[in-house]
């Protein structure tokens, strides 16, 4: 039995030779910082209401991000609800303004 390896190499890594695309990509897209105004941070942040809205008969569904301004769509029983307004300014826009501090205001498109 045969106990041959191949060697590791155990030098030091010089941070001046590490490709930093990586990190700025992932940076990029917000998944280090998940305060970061990006489409999947605020996924994210509404998957916590989705099971509430979902009780109802209703969802959410973000439609565009327009700088500081999310643009979303309420669903189902939540689109006709007379409470929707309500649902979206201290529900769905509470919610996001307290995860990602970047979002200045919710608003429903039809």
């Amino acid at each position: 039995m045969s106990t041959d390896t191949a060697p590791v190499d155990t030098a030091p890594v010089d941070p001046a030779q590490v490709d930093p695309a990586p990190v700025a990509a992932a940076d990029a897209e917000g998944e280090l910082d998940p305060r970061a105004l990006t489409l999947a941070n605020v996924e994210r942040a509404l998957d916590e209401l989705r099971p509430y809205l979902m009780a109802d008969g209703g969802n959410v569904e973000v439609v565009e991000i327009d700088g500081p301004i999310v643009k979303v769509r309420l669903q189902g029983a939540c689109g006709s609800c007379p409470s929707s307004t309500m649902t979206l300014k201290m529900g769905i826009e509470r919610k996001l303004r307290e995860a990602i501090p970047e979002v200045d205001e919710v608003v429903q498109v039809l």
